[in-house]
């Protein structure tokens, strides 16, 4: 039986990557003053932020069900039996639940995999299912070995800024502002469908200390894999140094922006 797996921007994989693995990627769209882009095709990484920095209006949105239903139309008429559609987490985005109810029509040829990831663990979930294929797993199979897995995994993130989550509405201006002042830089989690405060720090070092801890525990747990993220290189290595015992006991990610 021969699948396709097929995911998103959102997973971290280019599309240079993806040719090189042997899987399709549909890119994410980005809005930028109300021009459309979409993610590796016509914005960078780079001008991205750059967007962000220059306070630029920036949003971003889902596939739309006409390019989704494309590219799954395209790969099963290139002779794939089945697709395997892994897209972000549907506690983060509306795409994966519009994904779902697109798919009844496909009599099982396509299945969308709701295992709740993103980012690098939305990556290795792409990796997984390429290797479950190669072993001779059905969509179907694939798709139940992922979403049985999907708590196995968390992502921590500590902000130095509170004003993206001002903008994309998660917090109102006047919490913002009094977070700014009083120098809060929150901790957030990332587990399940769930992106929650995990806790507040004052300072970088006790943000950092903070994810320390949550690492310290998830040990007790080796089935999770535990993924961290700063806002700067620097940061990033420093608190590598700080966790460097830890590393051999489990699998950890650091992700640098």
């Amino acid at each position: 039986m021969k699948i396709a797996i097929l995911t998103d921007t959102n997973s971290g994989i280019s599309s240079t990557e993806a040719e090189e693995l042997g899987i399709f990627l549909i890119p994410m769209p980005v809005i930028i003053d109300d021009e459309t882009f979409y993610e590796g095709q016509n914005i960078t990484e780079e001008a991205f932020y750059q967007a962000l920095a220059s306070d630029k209006k920036v949003t971003t949105s889902q596939p739309s069900p006409a390019d989704v239903l494309d590219y799954w139309d395209s790969l099963l008429q290139k002779g794939f039996d089945e697709v395997v559609y892994i897209p972000m987490s549907s506690g983060l985005s509306s795409s994966c639940q519009t994904a779902i109810m697109l798919a009844d029509d496909y009599d099982g040829k396509v299945v969308v995999v709701n295992n709740q990831r993103i980012s690098v663990t939305m990556r290795q979930s792409v990796l997984d299912a390429m290797e479950l294929a190669e072993a001779g797993k059905s969509a179907a199979e694939i798709q139940t070995i992922l979403e049985e897995q999907k708590m196995e995994s968390s992502i921590y993130i500590m902000l130095n800024t509170l004003t993206y989550l001002k903008r994309g509405g998660r917090i109102t201006p006047a919490a913002a502002a009094l977070g700014t002042l009083l120098k809060i830089k929150p901790v957030l989690q990332i587990q399940g469908d769930k992106l929650d405060a995990f806790a507040k720090a004052r300072t970088v070092k006790q943000g950092k200390n903070i994810m320390i801890e949550a690492m310290k525990k998830a040990i007790q747990n080796p089935t999770e894999d535990t993924i961290f993220e700063l806002s700067s290189t620097v940061e990033a290595n420093a608190f590598k140094a700080g966790v460097r015992s830890c590393l051999q006991m489990m699998h950890c990610l650091f992700i640098e922006e």
